[in-house]
């Protein structure tokens, strides 16, 4: 981790931007190209004036398709918005709870994955110890630079991550960036 800290340099995570817009953007950005996500996204946020829940929820299914969101994607951004309106998700706690109850409120909105959750906590809310191992990128780069190339179990990944603790989503970002040095921006 010392050789990608001076490769990568100095750098910081902090937390932005709104939780709900955070989580539709994931969604709408779910198995499509970055270009295509950007673009379904500009679409889709220029309909409700503000991306809120209960401005999404006022929406019409018609007009989020025509936007380029698929059926499924638009069941899943309502239920996301449903989630938000009606309180089920504890936003005003977060700060105070743990990581893992976090994510556990975040996989129980369809469309919610746990690498969406792992990275909502670490892009969102800056979160310093998140382990995301349903991340192929953060696999193959602990393969890469810790064992030569060679494949890497979950297992594997944990025993070598018990030395980044309590910053494992700040060695991770190092690792993605030393296998793509363009940040990416959540």
């Amino acid at each position: 981790m010392r050789r990608l800290i001076a490769q990568v340099g100095d750098v910081s995570l902090s937390p932005r931007g709104d939780a709900f817009a955070t989580l539709a953007r994931s969604i709408v950005g779910q198995q499509v190209s970055v270009a295509s996500a950007q673009r379904v996204w500009e679409r889709f946020a220029a309909l409700p004036g503000a991306m809120a829940p209960r401005s999404l929820l006022k929406l019409k299914v018609d007009d989020m398709r025509a936007a380029g969101l698929s059926a499924r994607k638009v069941d899943y951004l309502v239920d996301l918005a449903l989630h938000f309106d009606s309180g089920r998700l504890h936003v005003q706690q977060w700060d105070g709870m743990d990581d893992a109850a976090i994510a556990a409120e975040l996989v129980a909105i369809r469309g919610i994955s746990r690498w969406t959750a792992d990275m909502f906590l670490i892009f969102h809310l800056a979160r310093p110890n998140v382990l995301p191992l349903d991340d192929a990128t953060l696999i193959g780069g602990i393969s890469q630079h810790y064992f030569s190339g060679d494949p890497v179990s979950r297992s594997d990944a944990r025993e070598v991550a018990q030395a980044w603790q309590p910053w494992c989503s700040v060695a991770s970002w190092y690792i993605w960036r030393s296998l793509a040095p363009l940040p990416v921006d959540c």
